[in-house]
């Protein structure tokens, strides 16, 4: 339960749901390195399909067992070129078995990897293998070794290159070049041998990986994580989702990244079936797979809510009449059946408690009615239809698409950490699930809110600076010993860099970044966060950005929908070019000021139609949060437009 330590600090050693729900988990409190898990999971479940990859080069399926075998057959070819105890190796790769196995066999071989996306940039690939001290070096294609085009004193460094997926290439200097079948051979032959791997020291400190931060500002830094922070996310995440053997996963996220790799380590030691997609393959993959669990962040469900208002869109009127009464019935439904619920009954708010469980049975026979009718189908169509749970993390959910989802019956279970939190800090339960915030914290958890600039811990309720410390939190970045001072303060606190408040019953709502907020000439400090969340819920805008740094009133860039905006112009007369972006100036201030709690200064001066934002621009990251510096420098002549004079 919590325990408030000061007015501004949760000590999270676990609810009594919370320990109920970790009682019915697979206890893996024996175990001190993730390697520990294939050959548990093999005699657990066997045959069963653990890992398939149908859109890679080399399509593939793995069985637990089959997983395990190579896992210690990459080990003990990896032991074999010379890696153990104390060694990193650059692992640069997207999603797919083989990456997994790459992955697991240098920790079953005491090693750990330095991983980053292959479609990175090469001086920021090159940058990793220098900076990680890496000896060993695995890439996706011989394409990709070729682009690299390592020093002398690299390859001096290396002792063997292996490339994962086609031919190995040529050009390569005196170390081992190997393929994937080479790799596997040469570990089944030293198996056949009796040369396995040694088994690594149990010992939860041992480095397990070092991830690279996106580097938007400067060179990216490494983050090392140790068996123990990764375990933790093991142990524990088990409070959110209670996954099943056979279940299944489908993985959309780039692997390297801490939030999806925790995700899948979690999911198969539960025996779940993990499918390997891609962005363009999802849709398609969500009608065959039909998963039960889908971890992904806001853009895909922002996506998959765009694509129902689309088709909805194209449905005739009285079919559009009766879904939107449907779904405006079900969210209010679900909204005051939570403000029922969630208030504590005081002789203040007994009131309120009692209208809104009212209202709530009012409107719950049209709920049920559409559960029962309509909603299915939707599900069918949007996610396969057995979803159980979906899992939003790596940025703020806005509450709009949350409701959405609520309304249509899938839960969302939202999360909140960082790559330096292993990641996960806080997540929603079931059985907890307050729309808009982050959740409450893992066991083991402890969370602060101090007031940015001094420090000062604060009162619940209040925003301020968040700060974490726990079994999850790194020791500090590699080899910074500054920017490891600069994000740890007194007491081994963590400083997130996010802003955000602490509820009564210990949940965190967060409310921007603090490199985000946008401090207008007057001196008015603006979260653009909450902002654009309000923004985005109009069916004009597919993407914004909120600017105004420096200036006497905010701007916003704009992503239009394209028949929407087409018949919006329409409805309004047909308008011109400075017009239009007038009468799109009002109908943003109307949806700002129709938030809780609005102030005057956050509402839009001016607007910009500008290009999307995608990861092939570069304007998003791989888990497709906005680069907003990279977003300014690209449209800097349109926010002068915005603030030129007129």
């Amino acid at each position: 339960m919590a325990r408030a330590a000061s007015p501004a600090e949760i000590h999270w050693s676990g609810s009594r749901r919370d320990r109920q729900a970790l009682a019915q988990r697979a206890d893996w409190s024996g175990i001190t390195g993730l390697e520990q898990l294939w050959p548990v999971l093999a005699e657990r479940h066997g045959d069963a399909l653990a890992l398939e990859a149908p859109h890679a080069a080399t399509p593939e399926q793995f069985s637990y067992r089959q997983l395990h075998q190579c896992i210690e057959q990459a080990a003990a070819a990896f032991a074999g070129l010379g890696v153990g105890g104390g060694h990193v190796v650059a692992l640069f790769a997207e999603n797919s078995p083989r990456w997994l196995q790459v992955d697991q066999g240098l920790m079953r071989a005491g090693a750990a990897d330095a991983v980053r996306g292959s479609a990175a940039p090469v001086e920021e690939l090159r940058y990793i293998l220098e900076d990680s001290g890496a000896s060993g070096l695995v890439v996706e294609s011989a394409a990709l070794l070729a682009k690299l085009d390592l020093a002398a004193e690299v390859w001096a460094r290396l002792r063997f290159v292996l490339v994962l997926e086609g031919e190995r290439g040529d050009g390569v200097p005196a170390v081992p070049c190997l393929g994937w079948g080479e790799l596997l051979e040469r570990g089944a032959t030293a198996l056949a041998c009796g040369r396995p791997a040694p088994p690594p020291p149990r010992d939860g400190a041992r480095l397990a990986t070092i991830l690279y931060t996106s580097g938007t500002t400067g060179q990216p830094k490494g983050v090392p994580l140790s068996q123990a922070n990764l375990l933790h996310q093991l142990r524990h995440l088990g409070v959110a989702v209670a996954p099943r053997p056979g279940e299944r996963a489908v993985s959309v996220l780039p692997i390297w990244h801490s939030y999806e790799r925790s995700a899948e380590y979690f999911l198969l030691s539960c025996g779940c079936r993990q499918t390997y997609t891609t962005l363009k393959q999802l849709r398609a993959d969500l009608q065959r797979v039909r998963p039960q669990y889908l971890i992904s962040v806001p853009r895909l469900w922002e996506a998959l809510l765009s694509g129902f208002e689309d088709a909805l869109a194209a449905m005739p009127v009285s079919r559009q009449r009766l879904l939107r009464a449907a779904l405006a019935n079900s969210r209010a439904f679900g909204q005051r059946r939570r403000q029922a619920l969630d208030l504590t009954l005081t002789p203040e708010n007994w009131p309120a408690r009692l209208g809104a469980a009212v209202v709530a049975l009012l409107r719950w026979p049209l709920h049920r009615l559409a559960a029962a009718l309509l909603w299915p189908k939707l599900r069918q169509q949007l996610v396969g239809g057995r979803l159980r749970t979906a899992i939003s993390g790596g940025g703020a959910l806005a509450l709009h698409v949350d409701g959405f989802f609520e309304a249509i019956g899938i839960e969302l279970l939202v999360g909140y950490g960082l790559t330096e939190t292993s990641p996960v800090l806080t997540c929603r339960r079931s059985w907890c699930n307050r729309r808009g915030s982050a959740g409450q914290p893992l066991p083991d958890t402890e969370l602060r809110i101090v007031e940015s600039e001094t420090g000062t811990p604060l009162l619940v309720g209040q925003r301020g600076r968040v700060l974490a410390r726990g079994p999850q939190v790194m020791a500090g970045y590699w080899h910074k010993p500054e920017a490891t001072a600069a994000v740890f303060a007194k007491e081994g606190w963590f400083d997130t860099g996010d802003l955000g408040q602490l509820l009564a019953d210990g949940s965190l709502v967060l409310t921007g970044r603090a490199k985000d907020t946008i401090v207008l000439s007057s001196g008015e400090n603006i979260e653009p966060g909450p902002l654009e969340e309000a923004l985005v819920a109009s069916p004009l805008i597919e993407q914004v950005m909120v600017v105004g740094q420096d200036r006497k009133q905010l701007g916003g860039l704009l992503v239009p929908r394209a028949e929407a905006l087409a018949a919006f112009a329409a409805a309004a007369g047909d308008l011109g070019d400075v017009a239009l972006l007038r009468a799109l100036v009002r109908e943003c201030n109307r949806l700002l000021a129709s938030r809780p709690g609005s102030r005057p200064e956050e509402r839009l001066a001016g607007v910009a139609l500008v290009e999307p934002f995608t990861l092939e621009n570069g304007l998003l990251t791989q888990t497709l949060k906005q680069r907003r510096d990279r977003i300014a420098e690209r449209d800097a002549s349109w926010i002068d437009a915005i603030y030129a004079p007129r």
